[in-house]
């Protein structure tokens, strides 16, 4: 079977070395990837949807792996459909619980899904008259699609001022800030949780954590991800079938009643309440860096997995994971989350153990060097028996790592050790 995945980052890195291991994979190409892409497959040079749809004229696959969440608000998913090639990720419509949070929060309301009482604006004026009616903290969101930047939690109505000013004024998201939405503040303990969908069933991962905030101790502006963990020690099976039952489920039965059947992966974020798990919001694709953390925990064959998503046999498939831990540690380049610093020179020692993995994220080879080219570079994951035990082989790995500039979270994992 011939594989194409969509994407450059850490993310598709790990699928695509995830997916080398499938007996059934004779073919990996990525599109365009990236320097540690192009050491397990083939590199594409398309960019764009319709660079992308142009080479697939050309070059027939059995299964396109859609990666960023931008191809798929773009329609890459029901353009590729129109092609006749079979392609893991939703629809454009499907997928729009990602893209517009408005548009999320209205169907968790009408389908009583459990999140944050919300409001939406377009006006500044009207949200900052809605703001000083409120308990602060407050969370204000872009609408759109903004590399998980997009989220400002205001402490007092001066930050939450500013925060309306920014993206709504000033258009710090661009047409992604042309709307906001303005939710509670939810209490208690924050998870990432995904689920393989193929429609109507849906079988969940294991559940992790993300590290938004750039610096330790989460503080900091928020970034697209700095590590994760997974599992979280502290959610029990039952605790995720719950989450299956009373949010993935009836997402998938609401999206397919409004004529939207949902098949790819439902990132639902999710804090546990005091009165149950509530959805801060939805990503329709893998997480990243969520993704590398669980490739090193799937034992079961991706391609069969998400082949049967497509196909709409997932009840027939069983999905295995290692009784491990595993974590990854972003590692980024000076001034991200803000700016970036391109074309440093990269220098690292060869890979040691095969528990331990390097994700190539924001890379490039220039004039024979391995350089910088993002604000996230690499993601260094391993995995182990224990979550300490993990965490001491990134870490490890990271000394053994150097960029100018390069900053990376320290305490990685530390809230759920305690």
């Amino acid at each position: 079977m011939k594989v194409l995945i969509v994407g450059s980052g850490g993310r598709e890195h790990a699928l695509a070395w995830k997916l080398k291991q499938s007996s059934k994979v004779s073919h990996l190409y990525i599109a365009p990837g990236n320097p540690g892409t192009e050491e397990i497959g083939e590199n594409v040079a398309a960019q764009t949807s319709e660079e992308i749809l142009e080479w697939l004229r050309g070059n027939k696959v059995d299964l396109v792996v859609i990666g960023p969440d931008r191809f798929l608000a773009e329609g890459l998913t029901d353009s590729v459909q129109e092609l006749g090639l079979a392609v893991f990720g939703p629809t454009r419509a499907a997928a729009e619980i990602e893209w517009s949070k408005s548009y999320a929060k209205q169907l968790m309301e009408e389908e009583c899904i459990p999140t944050a009482r919300y409001e939406a604006f377009s006006s500044a004026s009207a949200a900052k008259e809605y703001i000083h009616t409120q308990a602060f903290p407050v969370v204000i969101k872009a609408d759109g699609l903004a590399a998980g930047k997009g989220v400002v939690i205001a402490e007092t109505a001066a930050e939450a001022d500013t925060a309306i000013e920014e993206m709504l004024d000033k258009k710090a998201f661009g047409e992604s800030g042309s709307q906001i939405v303005i939710e509670e503040y939810l209490e208690g303990i924050e998870i990432s949780t995904h689920a393989f969908c193929s429609g109507e069933e849906a079988v969940m991962f294991p559940a992790s954590k993300d590290h938004k905030r750039i610096f330790d101790g989460d503080t900091g502006p928020n970034t697209g991800g700095m590590g994760t963990i997974a599992p979280v020690s502290s959610i029990t099976e039952e605790q995720m079938e719950e989450i299956r039952k009373l949010i993935v489920l009836p997402t998938l039965a609401a999206l397919k009643k409004r004529g939207r059947p949902f098949k790819g992966i439902l990132f639902p974020g999710i804090m546990i309440t005091k009165n149950g798990p509530k959805v801060i919001e939805f990503n329709a694709r893998f997480g990243d860096p969520e993704t590398q953390s669980y490739m090193l925990l799937l034992e079961s064959d991706l391609f069969e997995i998400l082949h049967a998503c497509v196909s709409n046999t997932l009840e027939q498939v069983d999905i295995a994971w290692a009784h491990k831990s595993s974590c990854c540690v972003v590692m980024a380049s000076e001034g991200y989350p803000t700016s970036k610093e391109e074309s440093v020179p990269i220098t690292m020692q060869p890979l040691g153990p095969k528990d331990v993995m390097v994700f190539h994220a924001g890379t490039a080879v220039r004039e024979g060097r391995l350089v910088t080219s993002g604000g996230r570079v690499l993601g260094v994951a391993a995995c182990s028996s224990t979550l300490p035990g993990a965490l001491k082989k990134a870490y490890a790995k990271i000394d053994q790592i150097d960029f100018a500039g390069k900053q990376f979270r320290n305490d990685i994992g530390s809230s759920v050790l305690v």
